[in-house]
């Protein structure tokens, strides 16, 4: 019996501690399997390569702070050689292109018993003005060559778009869907244009690209309009990003980058992970892929080269559409839109990285840290030079040195 019973205390002991094992195990597993999806939600580890290029900053200006993480993407305008750059609380600045040179500086005054003027939109420039929105809906538009105020207009809600100056006439995106266009020498308003939004949308809006004769528009609802310049009279209006899904979110499909134009043909995609292809004068289809994405997109002699919601960035044939590569070792680091300097493909990221990727492969050429802070808007060139601000208001200027 005493055999027996030390058998049967044996095989208990055995069997707890084959449980406070599998316990073990068990526990490890889960935290395992939580490590890993957590892992998987974070943004991609910078690759190692050999760089083969060198950014270069020319210059840096702080043009005041920035709007932080309200999702505002404010970029610098260039015009006759002159960098206009706006913050959210920092007024308007004008500095030499290639130098860094400030040339004025425009801050709005506090008025009594009126809320303070935090500029949004903008800035944008042309035709001897800079034009800045803020988020209060007030148009201010500025002399470029001394930064005196011109005049003032009204829209109803927030302006959070560079205002587009082109054929006399200032046209206003405001956040509501509706496009104003103002008389660029005294502000009147010249016309507007309605657009209905639906229930959920991306919190940006696309600037107003002017063409000839016509404004085109990058609507909430996932569609591109053509405006008649004069009047606002629709002229067409094509689908780039289909409104599908269940849910709210999965029919988010917003235009919210500037289409591009070159010759007759508009590229515009959507936050629907699409991109077209556009007969300007028809507005007709002249090729669809399921790649895009919310980012301002850029065009190459033969290429169009733009980021997607995923992280990854791809160059369509611009006559076929057709991919001609895609680096997806940016995964999850929530890109900028693209930009085009030499050689090489441009776009920032979430931790104020700046990448380049050669145009010819797509792999990698060179990097270099802005800041510390996020970039939302999409990187500007003018002029073989590089302008990047980040959400913080700081701005610099760069070259390549290869």
């Amino acid at each position: 019996m005493r055999q027996v019973y030390m058998y049967k205390r044996l095989a208990v002991v055995a069997l707890v501690g084959l449980s406070l094992t599998g316990c073990a195990s068990m526990k490890d597993w889960f935290t395992s399997d939580k490590a890993k999806a957590k892992k998987a939600l974070e943004p991609a580890e910078l690759v190692k390569f050999d760089a083969s290029v060198e950014l270069r900053r020319l210059w840096s200006a702080n043009v005041g702070k920035g709007e932080g993480r309200i999702g505002i993407a404010q970029a610098p305008a260039v015009a006759d050689g002159v960098v206009y750059a706006a913050a959210l609380e920092g007024g308007v600045h004008a500095l030499d292109l290639n130098t860094g040179k400030s040339l004025w500086h425009w801050k709005p005054e506090k008025e009594k018993g009126k809320p303070e003027l935090r500029l949004s939109g903008g800035p944008g420039a042309g035709g001897g003005l800079v034009v800045i929105g803020t988020l209060n809906g007030d148009v201010i538009a500025l002399d470029a060559a001394g930064g005196n105020e011109q005049w003032r207009a009204k829209v109803r809600s927030e302006v959070i778009a560079a205002p587009t100056i082109a054929n006399g006439l200032v046209f206003v995106r405001g956040n509501d869907g509706r496009v104003t266009a103002f008389e660029a020498s005294n502000g009147t308003q010249r016309w507007f244009n309605s657009q209905e939004l639906p229930a959920l949308t991306v919190r940006g809006n696309a600037p107003v690209l002017a063409g000839p004769g016509v404004a085109f528009v990058g609507n909430d609802d996932g569609t591109l309009a053509a405006l008649a310049m004069n009047d606002g009279s629709p002229v067409w209006e094509q689908m780039v990003g289909p409104i599908e899904g269940r849910t709210d979110l999965e029919r988010m499909a917003d235009v919210d980058a500037a289409p591009v134009i070159d010759g007759n043909v508009v590229f515009v995609s959507s936050y629907k992970d699409q991109t077209l292809a556009i007969d300007g004068p028809s507005g007709r289809p002249m090729w669809v892929r399921d790649h895009g994405g919310a980012g301002q997109l850029a065009v190459t002699s033969g290429a169009v080269v733009l980021s997607d919601g995923k992280g990854t960035v791809w160059s369509l044939d611009k006559y076929s559409g057709a991919a001609l590569w895609s680096q997806p070792a940016l995964a999850r680091r929530e890109l900028t839109g693209t930009a085009v300097l030499g050689d090489y493909a441009v776009v920032g990221d979430l931790e104020g990285y700046l990448h380049l990727m050669r145009l010819s492969d797509g792999e990698f050429a060179g990097r270099i840290k802005h800041s510390g802070e996020r970039l939302l808007a999409a990187p500007r060139v003018a002029n073989g030079v590089l302008l990047v601000q980040d959400v913080d208001g700081k701005l610099a200027a760069y070259g390549l040195r290869q």
